[in-house]
């Protein structure tokens, strides 16, 4: 026998599991074919799509950890096909911007923490007890590796792989990996590019790119301006470009030595 609270106005989609001692809230929509397991809280405002899987002790929906927050109407939405795991905590939105997101097929790992107003793309993972701060921004295919702190308002390009333990304060362009401390460029994502179909010339491409921006000893303008005069436009140039240009928090420092 079932061993759940499930307040009368929570929607439930078609052949859901749900854990004993979860509690669901009124104000919550859950999507067909998705798992919610044991001792999992899912508060008013969560909206929650299709073949997710909630893993024990989740809390989802919780009120911001900020002290802006008012108690105004906010939500957290979720997409469709995500693995949440042990321990997550995911906040909902303030009048910043009235919701968090997750995008789809997202895998974010035990104890990790996701803060109010956060929005991440689509295809990513977020590691073990990786701790992400309010009105972060991260891309599509981003892989952030165990015990990560993310400083508020920074932002997080497509495709970008953040090693292990690091601290991110600074933006990151879209395309590469970071390490190191202070965090800093440490080469292209070659690897996870060759997996997701980017031809060789393309990677090439963008080490050449790179290249220019963090390891010719040039200013931002200067180096943007070149790479804007030495290459065609393509999407990935022009998007490397306009990240840079909108950074507010400016973006992680150059280092001489390229990983391949």
């Amino acid at each position: 026998m079932k061993d759940y609270s499930i307040e009368k106005e929570a929607i439930i989609g078609k052949n859901v599991h749900i854990g004993n001692f979860t509690t669901i809230e009124n104000d919550v929509i859950i999507g067909d074919n998705s798992w919610i397991g044991n001792n999992v809280t899912i508060l008013n405002g969560t909206r929650i799509g299709q073949n997710c899987k909630i893993h024990s002790n989740s809390v989802l929906g919780g009120i911001p950890q900020d002290l802006k927050y008012n108690n105004e109407y906010t939500i957290l939405e979720i997409g469709n096909d995500n693995i949440i795991r042990e321990f997550v905590t995911i906040n909902k939105g303030t009048n910043s911007k009235q919701k968090t997101v997750i995008g789809n097929n997202n895998l974010i790992m035990s104890n990790a923490h996701i803060g109010h107003d956060v929005i991440i793309g689509n295809n990513s993972i977020i590691g073990f007890s990786v701790g992400i701060a309010g009105e972060v921004v991260i891309g599509d295919w981003v892989n952030i590796s165990g015990l990560t702190a993310v400083h508020q308002f920074s932002l997080i390009g497509d495709h970008v792989m953040v090693s292990g333990l690091s601290r991110v304060v600074k933006d990151i362009p879209p395309y590469i990996t970071a390490g190191r401390e202070p965090l800093s460029y440490a080469g292209i994502n070659s690897i996870g590019l060759k997996r997701r179909g980017f031809q060789s010339d393309k990677i090439e491409e963008l080490k050449m790119i790179y290249r220019i921006l963090f390891q010719q000893n040039k200013n931002t303008k200067t180096a943007l301006e070149l790479i804007e005069k030495e290459f065609d436009p393509t999407f990935e140039r022009d998007k490397i470009l306009q990240f840079i240009r909108h950074s507010k928090r400016g973006i992680i420092k150059g280092c001489r030595l390229e990983s391949h």
